[in-house]
């Protein structure tokens, strides 16, 4: 299997240079990004080479290495013999309890690490899985980043949860949409919360639970193989408030409340306590007590802000194994030393 500086393969789904039966524009298209990834993570050409060997701008070149990327034709896998990404992972482990913690590397100070720590939790996740197995996930900008590094294939027996309602109002994310993308890849059956991840009270969440048919999702989380969540921080720039999921006001209250973060909308404090706010008494979402029960309990989670609300998911969920990457590892450590 060739490999592209240490940490990429290519492994295409159906060789790029086959015969063509057909001169469709579709068969070309197809057969033009087959071409280009192979010539990128086989032949180790620039993006520039491949557009002058294929005739097109570079830029048609980014677009036809994503879209392989995204039909999942090319498989990415990350290397993980650095000896600094090693002494961090089993300093985590040591400081945190943990059963194993992955650290991603990253390209640059300020690259998004919401990329590689999801590419990272596709490749595990999709391992971890087997026959008669049941797990829960989340929600999140790094868990949507995993599914372009999901292996697909059947898995009998499989059933995925998603462990909290769907968003009245989306541009982007909604919780319901991963977990049935995530079911999907697997053939496997995929169980919602069908209600909004935020009621107007704490009445409305019971009615909805007993009349609805909730209680029988949230019975079946009880018996959860295994659960992949992330952490949200509370910056005005996490999604959950970027996106207008949570409002400002919501926000500030619960920053004065002590909030550090949130598990599926649960709010809680530095030490993984949930804070006294009406926002816990209204999520439509797994109890993070049900979650601690799941043999595999990982946490995928990273970036510069939200150093206090890593800390404050590992003390609250117990993870078994931690994703992040290299620049969160070493805050988190120095967290814990200072």
């Amino acid at each position: 299997m060739a490999k592209r500086k240490g940490k990429e393969s290519f492994e295409p789904r159906a060789t790029a240079f086959a015969a063509e039966t057909e001169l469709g524009s579709g068969r070309r298209s197809a057969r033009l990004r087959l071409r280009a990834a192979w010539m990128y993570y086989v032949e180790e050409m620039t993006q520039n080479v491949i557009a002058d060997r294929l005739g097109i701008g570079r830029v048609t070149v980014v677009r036809l290495l994503n879209d392989a990327r995204s039909l999942h034709e090319v498989r990415v896998s990350v290397s993980r013999d650095l000896a600094e990404l090693l002494e961090l992972e089993f300093a985590l482990q040591q400081a945190f309890g943990l059963k194993e913690a992955i650290v991603a590397p990253l390209s640059a100070r300020d690259a998004d690490p919401s990329v590689p720590i999801g590419a990272v939790t596709g490749e595990y996740v999709s391992k971890l899985l087997r026959n008669d197995m049941r797990i829960g996930l989340g929600w999140g900008r790094t868990l949507i980043n995993a599914l372009p590094f999901v292996s697909e294939r059947p898995v009998a027996n499989l059933s995925v949860i998603s462990l909290l309602g769907g968003i009245t109002k989306t541009k982007q994310y909604n919780p319901s949409e991963f977990a049935w993308q995530f079911a999907r890849f697997f053939q496997a059956d995929c169980y919602l919360i069908a209600a909004p991840a935020l009621v107007d009270s704490i009445e409305t969440k019971r009615a909805l639970i007993e009349r609805c048919g909730l209680k029988d999702i949230l019975h079946l989380a009880r018996s959860l193989d295994a659960v992949v969540v992330g952490a949200g921080g509370m910056s005005s720039d996490d999604t959950i408030f970027r996106f207008g999921f949570v409002g400002e006001r919501e926000r500030r209250s619960l920053t004065a409340k002590g909030a550090v973060g949130d598990l599926l909308c649960h709010y809680y404090d530095r030490q993984g306590r949930l804070v006294d706010h009406p926002i816990n008494e209204a999520v439509m979402a797994v109890p993070i007590e049900t979650l601690t029960k799941a043999k595999s309990r990982i946490l995928a989670s990273g970036g510069p802000h939200k150093t206090e609300a890593i800390l404050g998911a590992i003390a609250a969920l117990r993870p078994t194994v931690f994703i992040t990457d290299e620049g969160t590892a070493k805050a988190l450590l120095a967290g814990v030393k200072g």
